[in-house]
């Protein structure tokens, strides 16, 4: 007599999820996505670029409930961490905007054509902006993505004959998690909120990038290209550490 042996039937893996809400901190309303990760032993919590979002990891599975008291307790932390980023938008007329570290007063023309442009006027930097003063922002993030993409390219192209490597391409955009990259086959991309930084931290970030055509890696060969490119390197970093994320916490829309 023969019996039929079953298969255990395995239930499912659930997959992770993926939440979004908003979390209150003190007097902000803080967009928070939580993420979950199979992988995760204990919770995560980030605080995006420029203060503006909030990223939390934990474990699959991890009940509401703990997370809930988690975020209760790291109130005191977020509190003083978003204490840095300003809740005032400085895109406004009367507003203040750095340009390659120099503060510069906003002001809207009021008139519906002309260019964007940064004049010394009675003595003082000013950003004159023209066109709609609801377009302001789109108008101001041009203007600097015009001026990153002069002055990178010009440090790129000092650095890269310095070592002589072959630039491809160079690219501007408006990244969160870096500053720059670079591909295998030379291809550079930088943040154009760059421009915003003194001119140190500028040449810095062009200096890096570039140091990357030659050493693909963060190890002590790369990082003594980088000091040979730019002298000043470690106060460009700190600066970038102290102040970077308030460059990305500027809102542009």
């Amino acid at each position: 007599m023969f019996a039929l042996l079953k298969k255990p039937v395995r239930t499912p893996r659930k997959a992770p999820e993926t939440v979004r809400r908003t979390l209150e901190v003190g007097n902000r309303a803080m967009p928070l996505t939580i993420r979950e990760n199979n992988r995760a032993t204990r919770i995560t919590l980030r605080i995006e670029p420029g203060g503006r979002a909030l990223n939390l990891t934990v474990p699959l599975g991890l009940r509401k409930s703990e997370i809930d008291d988690f975020l209760d307790r790291h109130q005191g932390w977020l509190l003083t961490k978003l204490a840095k980023f300003t809740l005032e938008n400085p895109i406004r007329h009367g507003g203040k905007l750095s340009l390659r570290g120099v503060p510069h007063g906003i002001e809207h023309t009021g008139s519906l054509r002309g260019v964007t442009e940064a004049l010394i006027v009675e003595g003082k930097p000013v950003l004159k902006v023209s066109g709609l003063e609801d377009h302001m922002g789109r108008r101001i993030s041009a203007f600097l993505k015009k001026e990153a993409r002069r002055d990178l390219e010009a440090l790129v192209a000092v650095h890269a004959a310095a070592i002589r490597k072959p630039v491809k391409s160079i690219t501007m955009k408006d990244t969160r998690s870096r500053w720059g990259s670079c591909s295998w086959d030379g291809n550079l991309s930088f943040s154009w909120r760059i421009v915003m930084a003194p001119p140190l931290v500028i040449d810095y970030l062009a200096a890096h990038e570039v140091a990357h055509l030659r050493e693909m890696n963060h190890g002590p060969q790369f990082w003594a290209l980088c000091r040979e490119l730019c002298p000043r390197m470690e106060e460009a970093r700190k600066w970038l550490k102290q102040h970077g994320s308030q460059l990305h916490a500027i809102d542009f829309e």
